[in-house]
């Protein structure tokens, strides 16, 4: 079952927006519609949100990205399409149905925090509660729960005017948290604050979604928020989505120039992982096997090294050429491993950024484990390099009228 899913959703503003639709399917563009008197904000969107998945919805402004939100929480009626809350469609709730769905399974952080500027930190944390009928005692146990898991424990009692942006907007999602809704769908919401609050408010948010498993859909124009917090993104162009995957799919094949040349600033070296870029190593070499077999493999793939596993393909050592054939004409039995290069091991989540200092320390590539320590590929030092460098295509005049549109 999904969290959520959109299926063919389409949003247009104008007296006559069925029409609008019409003429989209048929291939109109926007700017044709805009001739009409037409503004097609969402066009044929489609997309699930897996449960306790942060899924980022990521476009420039004019998108169509917050206008697709506010359709997910019912604010905007669609105009064609569905979407579907734990596989229940929104479409004909009515009024009573939709207030249910949003007091029930979906609540929001909007950008601009949307305090109660009258009511207590606490009182405005509970409000949500207060509307579902809760009483006194128990919203603000849950109120001040939630306060806490968000820093904010023993400021229940303040006004919000007494708190600085960042602390406001903790107190936003402290009321999203204190609703218990599995869904939480967050516009924009960290874009108001200053760059080392708003990335504390990301890691923040990444904890306590790793910790109580939420789902999360989030709005941004900020691509490098967009790869930081998002297991899946979705990147939107002029009211369509243009492709969507996670930060390593999108980084590493991106669906159209669009898309390629957009993402070509983004610091690869901190989104890519160890995983995302190793490759199968030519061959490798039982921990029982000999000097003999080792000769074999090396004269068959000319590589300089052999990567040696042991049982559960796990890293034991590399032998070198030179090594191994000193070791062949001495008539030894056991595998020579180097006593000079170091087999250099690092973990399939770690970071780019932090491997070129262990390719810098070593001659042999650096071998990539999984979680139960098995080999999982090699990254050799020209892999590591290439991978650091984004490829972009050859622009075309439609591209830049897009990415300025």
């Amino acid at each position: 079952m999904s969290a959520i899913k959109a299926a063919h959703l389409y949003k247009v503003f104008g007296k006559r927006p069925e029409s609008g639709v019409r003429r989209l399917r048929d291939g109109a563009t926007r700017a044709d519609l805009q001739q009409q008197g037409m503004t097609a904000a969402v066009i044929d969107a489609t997309f699930e949100v897996d449960p306790g998945e942060i899924f980022v919805v990521m476009g420039l402004s004019g998108s169509g990205k917050s206008t697709l939100i506010r359709m997910v929480n019912g604010l905007l009626p669609l105009t064609d399409g569905e979407i579907y809350i734990h596989d229940k469609p929104l479409s004909g709730l009515g009024k009573a149905g939709l207030r249910q769905v949003r007091r029930d399974n979906v609540s929001m952080v909007f950008q601009h925090f949307a305090l109660l500027p009258h009511r207590t930190v606490g009182e405005n944390a509970a409000y949500a509660l207060k509307i579902k009928g809760l009483n006194r005692a128990d919203r603000e146990k849950k109120a001040g729960e939630a306060l806490e898991m968000v820093g904010l424990g023993g400021w229940g009692g303040y006004k919000p005017s007494e708190l600085s942006g960042g602390m406001q907007q903790r107190v936003g999602l402290a009321r999203a948290l204190a609703a218990g809704t599995d869904i939480m769908l967050m516009d924009e919401a960290f874009s108001a604050l200053d760059p080392l609050i708003r990335r504390g408010m990301q890691d923040q948010l990444i904890e306590l979604q790793q910790k109580l498993e939420k789902t999360v859909l989030f709005i941004t124009h900020d691509l490098n928020e967009a790869m930081r917090l998002g297991d899946r993104i979705a990147m939107m162009r002029d009211g369509r989505i243009e492709q969507i995957g996670t930060a390593e799919e999108i980084l590493n094949d991106p669906a159209s120039n669009y898309v390629s040349r957009f993402v070509a600033d983004v610091d690869r070296t901190r989104v890519l992982t160890a995983g995302s870029i190793a490759e199968p190593p030519y061959e490798v070499l039982g921990s029982e096997q000999g000097p003999l077999m080792a000769q074999k493999i090396l004269r068959e793939h000319q590589p300089s090294w052999l990567l040696v596993v042991g049982r559960g393909r796990k890293p034991v050592g590399m032998v070198w050429e030179d090594d191994v054939a000193r070791a062949v004409r001495e008539g030894r039995k056991d595998l020579p491993f180097s006593k000079v290069h170091e087999m250099p091991v690092v973990h399939r989540d770690t970071p780019i950024n932090e491997l070129f200092e262990h390719s810098a320390k070593h001659l042999a590539p650096l071998v990539v484990t999984d979680d139960d320590g098995r080999v999982e590929g090699v990254i050799p030092r020209v892999t590591l390099l290439t991978a650091a460098t984004p490829v972009v295509e050859q622009e075309t005049d439609e591209d830049l009228e897009g990415a300025h549109a």
